[in-house]
């Protein structure tokens, strides 16, 4: 029994004893003893849960408050049918010369995005487009691209923003599937879309950014029409709605092609509810940094949302920079910032400067952040909070860790019993990553300390429960699960698996597919890319599993930036015993350049996987590591020995 609660029991007993005493032959006396007789084996049967509720009470009261305050919001925005749009008309009502974005030392104020907004809306209205068209939107970070996705909103247009770092195939797909009438592209990105420009048919193309005098055959000159468009709010005969679709956010296709997720109003609206309710944000004071690309949900929703709707102004950056990102914050004053991905790594890798415990940064938001740099990144940068989020733009499996708890990405309320928790970790077959089902035919809650998968309860019409999906139907039936823990229910699969301690946190292990087993154990890449990546000074690591014949499972490789070459092969082995567990550590090596990564800092595996270690078919040197002895350079001939199995793994 734990100790404080033994204590607790013993006291009570005690005080109870006394008060019988007092009382000796009286009814009292016997209701006493009958209470004692009955709390006792209560206390000792569920000290430890009780103990838990009052270590966590007042992180799960500082987060009912805040839910309850974003929930109360958001019900609002529903009851009025609102929109983005409608609410920041309003603020532009209100407080038209506060700022809003702040963009390479210029502040735009809520009337120039609100004008910029207008003439938008009426170049597009002007050129026929109505509610449920869509539009593809291909720019770099900079206020014009919020501002036109704000005004094609008020027509009813639903935008598609495109990550800025496709070409070709994946481009033409992107546009393709959301069935886009247009593409608004900034001048930087002219060279992306002449590519593509023969190959697309019935888009039309509008360029930003050249100039009013600019012109080439087959395009529209944006800047040219917003000159001559009205700055007044467009007249619209059917306005969107709360429900209504507002914007197409793709996913990263880190597993395959890009797929587009829907984005309401309402989605928009509760996200930056919960960022403004759940960090505890200041309208008054706050003021917000995002390097972030705006085609990304935390850069495009979270890192907008509060400026367009609760007033908190944020500071936008082309593109993230290590050097610029601290200077920047005390540039502008900003108290809180986002990171995503590696981000953090990044800044951990740069050489110490005085700019790293100089700005005003009060708060970090994001996710991504490695358990293993966490509490070195707060005690350099001198970060009073960090928030890591989970989340995904297409599901309603959302988390948020809001009190420092390092490694975890968020939790659910102690307070609250299990049936009523949106969320929950299930059971899955290690190799297939299917559901496991109990005699009864549900799914199998995990274990405190069990990793699974994690999944999201679905319920419609509650739009922080709500599964919006993909414009893809089929897409979006894969990835909800029916008759969950009851018959008819759903739920949304994250397709991560996380695992839950006893206080309710909950800690990313990894994604389904980037596990791999060896050895007859799980091996979690993520975890072992944290370790490797700190062992080799910070570098851009992946790690991943590959075939070898005649052995069961998939080995250990990791691919390590070292374009230079100095590696400390020794002293990595060494390190990597003293972190690993034997059948965690990479048996195999290879050394790159540089390593694909997506436009929101998350690495690519897919062809490293594909290519193995094959010496003769990579032109990268790949290394072998065999029981405890040092790596080595794999050769022709020791690759034969290794798929021939006279040298053993």
């Amino acid at each position: 029994m734990d100790i404080r609660f033994a204590i607790l029991v013993v006291t009570i007993a005690v005080l109870m004893a006394a008060g019988v005493v007092t009382r000796i032959g009286s009814f009292t006396r016997i209701a006493q003893v009958a209470l004692v007789a009955l709390l006792v084996p209560l206390f000792y049967k569920y000290h430890r849960k009780l103990y838990i509720i009052i270590r966590t009470l007042p992180r799960d009261i500082r987060f009912l408050y805040r839910y309850v305050n974003a929930d109360k919001e958001t019900k609002r925005f529903v009851k009025n049918n609102t929109t983005v749009m409608k609410i920041f008309k309003e603020r532009v009502r209100l407080y038209p010369n506060k700022p809003c974005f702040i963009f390479e030392g210029r502040t735009w104020t809520n009337a120039e995005i609100d004008e910029y907004s207008c003439r938008i809306a009426n170049v597009f209205q002007q050129a026929g487009y109505v509610k449920g068209d869509a539009v593809a939107l291909m720019m770099t970070n900079r206020p014009e691209f919020i501002a036109t996705w704000l005004g094609l909103g008020k027509i009813g247009v639903i935008t598609a923003l495109i990550n800025t770092n496709l070409r070709l195939q994946l481009l033409i797909h992107c546009l393709t599937v959301a069935k886009v009438k247009s593409l608004i592209y900034g001048e930087e990105l002219s060279s992306a879309v002449d590519e593509i420009r023969d190959l697309v048919q019935d888009i039309k193309w509008y360029k930003q950014g050249a100039g009013v005098n600019d012109s080439q055959e087959g395009t529209e000159n944006l800047d040219k029409l917003m000159a001559e468009a009205s700055p007044n709010e467009p007249t619209v005969k059917e306005e969107p709605g709360y429900r209504d679709n507002l914007l197409y956010i793709y996913t990263s296709g880190t597993t395959g092609l890009p797929k587009a997720v829907l984005m309401p109003n309402s989605r928009y609206l509760l996200v930056t509810m919960a960022t403004y309710h759940m960090l505890g944000l200041r309208a008054d004071s706050d003021i917000m940094y995002n390097p972030i690309p705006l085609y990304h949900m935390a850069g495009g929703l979270v890192g907008t949302g509060c400026a367009l709707v609760k007033g908190i102004p944020s500071v936008l950056r082309t593109k993230f920079s290590v050097s610029h990102y601290w200077t920047d914050c005390i540039k502008y004053n900003c108290t809180l910032a986002q990171y995503i991905g590696e981000m953090c790594r990044y800044l951990l890798s740069a050489p110490p400067r005085p700019e790293d415990s100089k700005h005003p940064v009060r708060l970090m938001v994001g996710n991504g952040m490695r358990p293993q740099i966490w509490q070195q990144f707060v005690d350099r940068f001198k970060i009073a909070q960090v928030t890591e989020v989970y989340g995904s733009s297409e599901g309603n499996a959302n988390i948020v860790n809001v009190d420092n708890q390092v490694g975890a990405v968020g939790f659910v309320p102690s307070i609250l019993p299990k049936c009523l928790h949106p969320v929950a970790i299930i059971r899955v077959n290690p190799e297939t990553c299917e559901p496991l089902r109990g005699p009864d035919g549900f799914c199998i809650r995990a274990e405190i300390n069990e990793p699974g998968m994690f999944i999201g309860l679905i319920k419609q019409g509650n739009a922080s429960r709500e599964f919006n999906g993909y414009l893809d139907k089929e897409a979006s039936k894969r990835k909800v699960l029916e008759n969950v823990f009851t018959k008819g229910d759903k739920a949304f699969i994250s397709g991560d698996i996380l695992v839950q301690d006893e206080l309710g946190y909950f800690y990313f292990k990894d994604r389904t597919g980037d596990t791999y087993r060896w050895k007859g154990e799980n091996v979690a890449t993520a975890e072992v890319e944290g370790v490797v990546s700190n062992v080799a000074g910070y570098r851009d690591t992946t790690v991943y599993g590959v075939q070898v014949p005649g052995m069961e499972g998939r080995a250990g490789m990791a691919a390590i930036v070292d374009p230079e070459c100095l590696l400390d092969f020794k002293a990595l082995a060494e390190g990597l015993d003293r972190a690993l567990p034997a059948y965690a550590r990479p048996i195999f090596l290879r050394i790159v350049n540089e390593l694909e990564m997506t436009g929101t800092f998350k690495l690519k595996k897919i062809n490293l996987q594909k290519e193995g270690f094959d010496p003769t078919k990579i032109q990268d040197k790949v290394y072998f590591r065999s029981g405890n002895k040092e790596y080595v350079e794999v050769t022709p001939e020791l690759y034969q020995e290794i798929i021939s199995g006279s040298t053993k793994l």
